[in-house]
């Protein structure tokens, strides 16, 4: 099986353009795209932004915006489960030196 990229078409505001995309990324792809256009429509839907260019730039925005916010609340989660992780050991510390004596 070759690694090369093959061109797939995807379609943003019902224009078609050609993506060159290995063949195991092609799902993951098509999702991203189909994501991209219905964020895109909406956007377009609004009335308050015109011209494609516009919407699409918009459209990146909001969604670089989702990006960051779920990875700050990802590591905001993260963050407080190694604190109460911390916590359990250093509880157990005492009680493992007492019971090691």
């Amino acid at each position: 099986m070759s690694n090369s990229p093959r061109n797939i078409s995807v379609s943003l505001m019902g224009k078609e353009y050609m993506v060159a995309c290995p063949a195991e990324a092609e799902p993951e792809l098509l999702k991203a795209a189909a994501y991209l256009d219905q964020k895109m429509q909406e956007i377009k839907a609004s009335g308050r932004i015109i011209g494609t260019e516009k919407v699409a730039v918009m459209a990146a925005l909001n969604i670089a915006y989702e990006l960051h916010n779920n990875q700050t609340s990802e590591q905001q989660t993260i963050s407080n489960r190694l604190g109460q992780l911390s916590q359990l050991i250093e509880a157990a510390l005492p009680n493992s030196k007492t019971a090691a004596s």
